[in-house]
């Protein structure tokens, strides 16, 4: 089964335990950070049906999306009662409007559309495997304008004691995304207790980070 699949499978089965039901706290506490204004761009990878995207709506102009699913793009827009104009783009990509929401239907890595201001990654990079996150990244960085900002939220945990996704993605691993035209910041990292059920589980160490990044 490729990655594709195990996504797609995902959703049809209902199986989103990383779907939060509430706009992740850390986007309301950190998104400040990029210093984001109102008429700049946003992109949300791997978005699923996510609660931040409308948050992210009432902040700025135009937000764009990008999701395999096609059952979690129409099941936002049916639970949030909005009657979006949907668009076929080149036989690849269905394309779903409402307002300052911009949803495409398909594949992150050919994704057509241009570069964007900001972007908020909650849980795109930590579902991909090593294998393609380099791949995942050089995407990223071609859809950031000259001057665009990235808040990224990752999880840092011994990869060998748990079978992700979501997977750990280092500083170090990051570092060496980032290396050389960007500028990389850490806002935040909480590290769990005893009682995290990750820890319980047997994990050696389980931490959330937010990072800023920067294109200078």
């Amino acid at each position: 089964m490729n990655d594709f699949e195990i996504w797609h499978d995902k959703w049809a089965a209902n199986q989103i335990g990383f779907h939060l039901e509430d706009v992740n706290p850390l986007l309301i506490d950190y998104w400040s950070k990029l210093k984001p204004l109102k008429n700049e761009t946003v992109f949300v990878p791997l978005c699923g049906k996510s609660e931040d995207l409308v948050w992210l709506a009432q902040q700025h102009d135009e937000v764009y999306g990008v999701e395999l699913s096609q059952i979690a793009v129409r099941a936002f827009f049916a639970e949030h009662f909005y009657t979006p104009l949907v668009t076929a783009i080149s036989g690849q990509y269905e394309l779903y409007q409402f307002d300052e929401l911009n949803l495409y239907v398909g594949d992150y890595f050919s994704l057509p559309i241009a570069p964007v201001d900001l972007i908020y990654d909650r849980a795109a990079l930590v579902a991909m495997p090593k294998e393609i996150r380099g791949e995942y990244v050089s995407k990223l960085k071609q859809l950031l304008k000259p001057g665009g900002r990235i808040l990224l939220v990752t999880l840092d945990y011994i990869q060998q004691e748990l079978s992700g996704p979501p997977f750990s993605v280092t500083e170090a691993e990051l570092t060496e995304y980032f290396a050389g035209d960007y500028q990389l910041t850490r806002l935040y990292r909480d590290e769990a207790g005893e009682d995290h059920r990750r820890i319980k589980q047997g994990l050696t160490r389980f931490a959330e980070e937010v990072w800023l990044i920067e294109s200078k």
